[in-house]
C-alpha cells in the first residue's frame, strides 16, 4: 500500500478508532500507544481483510483486542467481591435519561478491569463467555464485574444528579 493511501486510511479509521480506545484506556497517551499499534496491524495485514464491507468491524475488533492486551499486562482482572453480595445485587437496566458524554465520563470513573467488562459487554455487545476468553478469566468473573460496574454506576449517576440538582437549586 502507497504512503498516500496508507494516510487517507489513516485519516479516516483513526479518529473512530481513538474513540473506542478511549472507552477502554484512562490516559491520552495509553490511547496514542495503542492506537498507534491498532493503526499498524491494519495497515500490514489489511490483505487477510476478506470482505471491504466488514473493514470498519474488522479494525474496531483489532483496536478493541489491542487496548485488553495492554490492559492485561497491567490490570489484574479477578473482582473479589463476595458471591452472596454480588446475588443480592440488582440488575437494573431501566434507562435513565444522562448525556452520552456525561455517562461515559462515569464509566471512565470505573477501575480498569470493570469498565474493560462492561464496555465489552454492554457496548460491544460480547457474552460473559466470549469476555472470560479474552481477557483470561472465568465467566463468574465477568459477570461479578458487570453486576459491581453497573451498580457503582447507579450510585455515580445518582450522585452526578444530586449534584445537579443542587447547583440548579443554587442558581435560582
Amino acid at each position: 500500500m502507497k504512503r498516500p493511501a496508507q494516510r487517507m486510511l489513516y485519516e479516516q479509521v483513526a479518529p473512530k478508532l481513538y474513540h473506542t480506545c478511549r472507552r477502554y484506556l484512562r490516559h491520552p497517551h495509553e490511547v496514542e500507544d495503542v492506537l498507534a499499534e491498532t493503526c499498524f496491524i491494519i495497515l500490514t495485514k489489511i490483505g487477510q481483510l476478506k470482505e471491504v464491507q466488514a473493514f470498519e468491524g474488522w479494525a474496531k475488533r483489532i483496536a478493541v483486542h489491542e487496548c485488553l492486551a495492554y490492559l492485561k499486562k497491567k490490570t489484574s482482572f479477578a473482582v473479589h467481591m463476595d458471591e452472596d453480595a454480588v446475588a443480592h445485587m440488582p440488575d437494573d437496566n431501566t434507562p435513565i435519561p444522562m448525556a452520552s458524554a456525561d455517562l461515559m465520563a462515569l464509566v471512565h470513573q470505573l477501575p480498569d478491569g470493570c469498565k474493560a467488562v462492561f464496555n465489552l459487554y454492554v457496548i460491544e455487545g460480547y457474552t460473559h463467555r466470549e469476555i472470560a476468553e479474552l481477557l483470561g478469566i472465568s465467566e463468574g468473573t465477568s459477570k461479578s464485574q458487570l453486576s459491581f460496574s453497573r451498580k457503582k454506576l447507579q450510585e455515580m449517576v445518582q450522585t452526578f444528579y444530586d449534584q445537579s440538582f443542587q447547583r440548579h437549586e443554587q442558581s435560582r
